[in-house]
């Protein structure tokens, strides 16, 4: 039987039960918030500070573009990594622990696959998530400051996308390795925690998923970013947990 065997018929079967469980309409439908609602902040914050110090003399930033791309940055890494920590948490663990894995896995379906189809659909989910997110920045940024580059906002997009996943990569290592979920999500949030100190010192950060941030602004406000460097290691970084995952797997007694 062939690792991958029975691959197209296991992504439908996780994205119709991300639809059925309501989990892509929760997670598209918090993204999407996070999305329209950064642009407004930076909009409205300054003038709510204004208003409550009154007489206070409380120096107020005037609202800017570049505010409201920081905006969106911060919050879409912030609930977005938790975001990819819980969708990631149970993708094999919970399955090992009821013990459905094993019953998949009698049918003829092969192991690559399993894991293939879990990794594919918890992209796509952060996929969709990530660009109703970008859209909706970018629509109310251009409504409340000036229109940004359509092109700058998809590298964003990309970018952050990129940077979630290598965390939802990293919880889905955990969840193959444990058959604890909540294990999986601890292990998950120490890197998000561990991976975020780091990323403060620039000759590391750079290698990290928080040093997808800077390029990605740099490429919404329209100029241009250092993405090489990055971008290839979340790859390597995304490809190791996907590796180590597979290496664990295969060997498993289920």
């Amino acid at each position: 039987m062939s690792a991958l065997a029975g691959f197209g018929v296991l992504i439908r079967k996780e994205l119709l039960e991300s639809v059925r469980t309501f989990r892509l309409p929760i997670v598209v439908g918090l993204f999407a918030v996070v999305g329209i609602g950064s642009p407004l902040l930076a909009r409205f914050t300054p003038e709510i500070v204004e208003a409550l110090a009154g007489d206070m003399g409380i120096p107020v930033p005037t609202p800017t573009i570049e505010a409201a791309i920081d905006q969106l940055l911060k919050n879409v890494a912030q609930f977005g990594g938790l975001t990819a920590i819980l969708l990631a948490m149970g993708s094999v663990a919970a399955e090992k622990e009821r013990g459905t894995a094993a019953l998949l896995l009698t049918k003829p379906v092969g192991r690559a696959a399993f894991l293939g189809a879990k990794v594919a659909a918890l992209g796509l989910v952060l996929l969709t998530a990530v660009a109703v997110a970008t859209v909706g920045g970018w629509i109310y940024t251009a409504i409340l400051f000036e229109t940004p580059s359509a092109g700058g906002f998809a590298g964003l997009g990309v970018l952050v996308w990129l940077s979630l996943f290598a965390y939802a990569a990293i919880t889905f290592v955990a969840s193959t390795l444990t058959r604890s979920a909540l294990a999986a999500a601890g292990i998950g949030f120490v890197a998000l925690v561990g991976l975020g100190i780091a990323s403060a010192f620039p000759e590391v950060g750079r290698f990290l998923p928080p040093g997808l941030g800077e390029p990605a602004r740099a490429l919404a406000l329209g100029g241009g970013a250092e993405v090489a460097v990055p971008v290839s290691a979340a790859v390597v970084l995304l490809v190791a947990c996907l590796g180590v995952a597979w290496a664990a797997f295969r060997r498993q007694e289920l």
